[in-house]
């Protein structure tokens, strides 16, 4: 008997008129509950695809913590890209969070997942990286396109990415690998998840892949933990349900059916999947039982291992100001760096602009706030939003410029994430060690010499002021004097490019791990030691796949879903 083809029964025409209904959480019936084949915790990057995939064939519940993407201009319009980062409603798309390095990061809090707060760039991971993670490359050739072919498209490249390409091109980053969405050495344009009008297409697009019928999505679900059945004599707890609150507090349970081919998958993200993983009772004993949390499995590795790829960005004044742009163009390097580079405001009178790491100042004229002089534990999210506050209030001509951008591939330096408390909806603890390992800085200070041979370009040269180029000691000042991060300035040493590189480091939400294989699940993504219970995140990765995550992250929850439902369906069929 041959194998199940579930690729072909998903052929139907692709339309968002196909999206099935998002319900808030608190429309979840109160008495006999519906179980279901497949509960699918978070509904982000990974998250949509695999659960779209699931539903062709089995009964699917989604569970997102977040709102609906649709509708809000913020995360639709590109225009809106900054000021949507800066927003910290309890509601926004966007939950800020700083890490212990003091580092402002984001995760995202809306169904689509990070692909709703990003800068669009689409690139696909490296084949070596398809090879080293054990995947089928025939069955990764087809998810990747299953992507593409539904939100991505290829940018109208804006002035500032061109004189990137230029540049990097000048300044010996070769060869020009034109349009690709493949992981190659030298310099490309990527794909991008902006449409030409600027209006994001987003991982909530391809629930309209699933069946409707099956799929059941709901929104402001806050997942608090997984509910195992450990009856005496079962060798291994099985994970059996959930319990969640909607957006009123009120709290509900959702159970798979009693088929022992039902599973949870949790796909929340490298933050919260581990988080919900300790919550839920898997993780160091100790740790768990400080919070008086039962353990359910002592695992020493949950949290363990997080990683955030480290990103140092360059302001370059300029003669006007450029237009708007988010990443298009990379130069992949063989060191291991890359470089991008964005520009220019929204066009919304309302849009300010700020740097990608979320709330960071490009005051590069003016020094406002001093965060990064205030002590570690002074550190918070209000700090932060004061300083957004009055960055509102900043004259545009300031920004005139733009930025180039380098970032590290890996990295080689590791962290770990524990709980503060016991409530989902709180951040937990994360500790990145950016460039504790010699390797990440010197690969920076090679991508810093690298964004220094671009400036000396004549493609470069011609955008400054005068015509005549700009001083690197100039624009390494003016970016070690802004308020990037809250880690504390060396202002008067700019000689030292390791200096430079930890005292302006932040984010590109690149962050990885705490779930990683053959530590907390298997190679099929089963977290070990219990049953019934999967992770499909970049939770399990142990360094970031491709110039830019999302690629691959989409991909790999169409891939999981494929591939679960060929096993699932061949098993059924007796193959």
């Amino acid at each position: 008997m041959s194998e199940p083809d579930v690729m072909s029964s998903s052929k139907k025409q692709f339309t968002l008129k196909n999206l099935p209904p998002l319900r808030k959480a608190s429309s979840y019936p109160t008495g006999c509950p519906a179980t279901y084949d497949y509960i699918v915790i978070g509904g982000g990057t990974a998250g949509c695809p695999l659960a779209a995939t699931l539903s062709l064939k089995y009964k699917v519940l989604l569970l997102e913590r977040g709102g609906s993407p649709y509708g809000n201009r913020n995360v639709s319009y590109m225009e809106n890209f900054h000021i949507g980062l800066m927003n910290m409603a309890p509601d926004s798309p966007a939950q800020a969070f700083i890490s212990t390095d003091g580092v402002i990061n984001a995760r995202a809090r809306v169904l689509g997942g990070g692909t709703c707060i990003n800068a669009g760039f689409y690139s696909r991971a490296s084949s070596s990286f398809i090879q080293e993670v054990g995947w089928d490359e025939d069955l990764v050739n087809k998810s990747f396109p299953w992507v593409e072919e539904k939100i991505v498209q290829w940018p109208k490249i804006a002035p500032w990415q061109a004189a990137l390409r230029d540049g990097l091109l000048q300044a010996g980053v070769a060869p020009f690998n034109g349009y690709t969405y493949d992981h190659v050495s030298g310099t490309k344009v990527g794909g991008t998840i902006f449409d030409e009008t600027g209006y994001r297409h987003t991982a909530a697009d391809l629930l309209a892949a699933g069946d409707p019928n099956n799929l059941r999505v709901l929104l402001h679900a806050s997942v608090h933990r997984i509910v195992f059945n450990s009856r005496q004599g079962r060798l291994k707890p099985r994970a059996i349900g959930v319990q969640f609150t909607d957006e009123n507090g009120r709290h509900h349970h959702a159970f798979l059916n009693n088929n022992k081919d039902s599973e949870i998958i949790v796909s929340a993200g490298a933050i919260g999947t581990p988080q919900l993983l300790l919550l839920s009772g898997i993780g160091p004993k100790n740790h768990l039982k400080s919070h008086n949390i039962p353990v359910v499995l002592h695992n020493k590795y949950v949290g363990k291992g997080m990683a955030d790829n480290p990103m140092n960005s360059i302001f370059i004044p300029t003669r006007s100001p450029p237009r708007q742009s988010l990443i298009e163009t990379v130069g992949i390097t063989e060191e291991g760096v890359f470089i991008e580079a964005s520009s220019g405001f929204g066009q919304s009178s309302e849009s300010v602009h700020c740097h990608h790491g979320i709330m960071s100042a490009e005051s590069r004229a003016q020094k406002i706030g001093q965060l990064s002089t205030i002590p570690p534990k002074q550190r918070t999210l209000e700090a932060a939003q004061k300083y957004a506050q009055n960055k509102l209030n900043l004259p545009k001509e300031v920004f005139h410029g733009g930025f180039i951008l380098e970032k590290i591939d890996g990295p080689l330096s590791t962290g770990h994430l524990v709980l503060t408390d016991t409530d989902v909806r709180n951040n937990p603890a994360v500790t990145f060690n950016y460039f504790s390992h010699p390797q990440d800085l010197n690969r920076c200070v090679y991508g810093i010499k690298t964004i220094e041979r671009i400036l000396k370009t004549n493609r470069f040269s011609e955008l400054s002021a005068d015509g005549t180029g700009f001083s690197m000691e100039r624009v390494l000042n003016m970016s070690v004097q802004a308020n990037v991060n809250l880690i504390p300035k060396h202002t008067n040493d700019t000689e030292s490019l390791e200096q430079f590189c930890k005292d302006t480091v932040i984010t590109i939400w690149h962050y990885h791990g705490g779930c990683h294989v053959g530590k907390v699940v298997d190679q099929h993504y089963w977290v070990l030691g219990v049953s019934g219970l999967r992770v499909v995140d970049g939770s399990i990765f142990s360094r970031s796949p491709g110039t830019n995550p999302q690629a691959t992250v989409m991909m790999m929850g169409r891939y999981m879903g494929v591939k679960i439902l060929r096993e699932r369906l061949g098993r059924e069929a007796g193959v």
